[in-house]
């Protein structure tokens, strides 16, 4: 493995953890992270460090409500990479297999209660079991990605740095990765479920929530 893929791995080694759930594990596990970040170049030792810091400097509880008021209850922050582009129809389910038999190639097995497609996952599997095929499962629902990513930043999370050292492992936006983020920002997954906050026309790759 070369020395830009090894510092690739370590990035998303470390976002895997730290987009995780804030619990106590977590936050045990927090100086060992520092001092993984601390072996990165610029800016994701800045994008990483920033979170590490938030999470290192808040109240539990109010970290497990942040979170869950960033993930949980904002569609455009999904961290299930599906879900951006096949909503909750069956094609999703087609979709996961891709996750899945990726998984299974490599010699893992999923727990029966995870979803294949959530971020934490693919970036885990990415840095420990498959780095190839783990970018490639990124770059191929990278309009979630950067939608997630810009409407992080629009929220002025704390989790914003982690999205944006992971993007940034990767090539820069064709032009229809470009319409893609646009066409996504505007119009949702499709068959969106009555009820759900309709997406807003983006004003820049993604309008504000």
């Amino acid at each position: 493995m070369s020395a830009a893929d090894r510092r690739t791995a370590l990035v998303y080694q470390v976002a895997s953890r730290l987009l995780g759930y804030p619990d106590e594990q977590l936050l045990a596990q927090l100086p060992l992270l520092r001092d993984a970040v601390d072996q990165l170049p610029q800016p994701a030792r800045t994008q990483l460090g920033s979170l590490l810091e938030h999470l290192a400097g808040s109240e539990p509880t109010a970290l497990g409500a942040e979170y869950v008021g960033t993930f949980d209850l904002r569609r455009r922050c999904c961290p299930y990479l599906t879900y951006y582009a096949y909503g909750d129809t069956r094609k999703r389910g087609v979709a996961l297999l891709a996750f899945t038999h990726a998984y299974k190639a490599a010699g893992l097995v999923m727990h029966p209660d995870e979803l294949p497609d959530h971020l934490c996952v693919v970036l885990e599997f990415a840095a420990t079991a498959d780095l190839d095929v783990g970018r490639r499962l990124l770059l191929d629902h990278r309009a979630g990605l950067e939608l997630m990513r810009l409407s992080l930043a629009d929220a002025a999370s704390p989790w914003a740095g982690a999205l944006a050292a992971v993007t940034g492992t990767l090539p820069p936006l064709r032009g229809d990765e470009r319409e893609a983020v646009r066409r996504l920002a505007a119009e949702g997954p499709p068959e969106e479920e009555v009820g759900l906050e309709p997406f807003a026309p983006p004003d820049y790759m993604g309008a504000r929530r």
